[in-house]
């Protein structure tokens, strides 16, 4: 049984990845805590309030993060593929919830339950990591309870926010950095590089669509997101970077990993927001000046794209007596 904190910004394929996590057997989803990100705070914790009641999960606790990042504003929101309201322009097809987000905050949320834990907790931050690079810097007590950090975040090879930087890493580097270099939490990065590789095409999401009530709904809040990745990927379909992220998060090894030594680029210049991996052999790191690295990072480098992409239905389809 994976116990799962879920750190998210809803966001298209983070409602995907929140349905896969609540409806799975073999997890136990603590709670789902919101940060700012493809919208802003007030509307990501809408949604992901909604999209567990459209899983019939009431029952797991929400509670409302980082508004803002760390040190510098957030130049935009991503808009351009999550809508203005992060589903699509279509959150008005999940349930409507008179469900509060619980008092105190994600910090304070994940600090408890880590508190309470008899067992290691996963977490899985999918969207900026302002709350969990809170969490580390306050708690440094609790990173033992930690069982390890499964982040959605990040390009080795190119950005989609600009031509160096991926969309979460980019939305606060500052707290990127504190997560990925600074600290020593076991860490499994999963960059766009993969998550482009596992993109999906609208025979996956007719699947989907007819997998249950859960699925129609999800499939439903695509049209604009498709559109988007369209246009990016140059075939009709689109890319569920959250889900993947989830699916190693509750299959541990899942995805193939290399250990790499990273940096993240916080300047103001172009780079701004990019992953920096040392792919040298160690001995010409010895032998140069080192990055400012704690160590190294598990960065999800491949996997069986038709095993992930059958997990990522199998995650969401309903029992037929549901």
């Amino acid at each position: 049984m994976t116990r799962l904190i879920i750190d998210t910004d809803p966001g298209v394929d983070d409602a995907i990845a929140i349905a896969i996590a609540a409806l799975h057997p073999g997890t136990d989803l603590l709670a789902v805590t919101t940060v700012f990100g493809n919208v802003g705070l007030e509307k990501t914790t809408r949604n992901a309030l909604r999209i567990l009641e459209l899983c019939g999960r009431s029952d797991v606790p929400v509670a409302a993060g980082a508004a803002m990042p760390l040190v510098h504003p957030q130049a935009r929101r991503d808009s351009s593929a999550h809508g203005d309201d992060g589903l699509s322009g279509h959150a008005d097809v999940l349930p409507p919830t008179s469900r509060e987000p619980v008092a105190g905050g994600a910090v304070a949320l994940m600090a408890s339950l880590l508190e309470q834990a008899d067992e290691p907790v996963t977490i899985a931050p999918i969207g900026p990591l302002t709350n969990i690079a809170a969490l580390l810097a306050a708690y440094p007590h609790l990173k033992p309870k930690i069982e390890r950090l499964v982040i959605m975040g990040g390009a080795l090879e190119g950005g989609n926010v600009s031509a160096r930087a991926e969309f979460n890493v980019w939305s606060d580097p500052e707290a990127a950095r504190r997560v990925l270099v600074a600290d020593d939490v076991p860490s499994v990065l999963v960059p766009m590089d993969l998550t482009y590789r596992c993109a999906v095409d609208t025979e996956w999401m007719e699947r989907l669509a007819a997998s249950g009530r859960v699925g129609e709904a999800l499939c439903a809040l695509t049209p604009e997101y498709v559109r988007h990745y369209t246009g990016a990927l140059g075939w009709p379909g689109m890319v569920v970077h959250d889900a993947v992220a989830i699916v190693e998060a509750i299959t541990p090894g899942t995805l193939v990993t290399e250990s790499l030594p990273l940096d993240v680029e916080c300047s103001f210049g172009p780079s701004r927001g990019a992953v920096i991996a040392d792919r040298r052999r160690q001995a010409q790191i010895d032998d140069t000046v080192p990055l400012d690295v704690r160590g190294r990072v598990n960065v999800a480098v491949d996997t069986d794209i038709d095993r992930l992409r059958a997990l990522l239905l199998h995650g969401i389809q309903e029992k037929m007596d549901a």
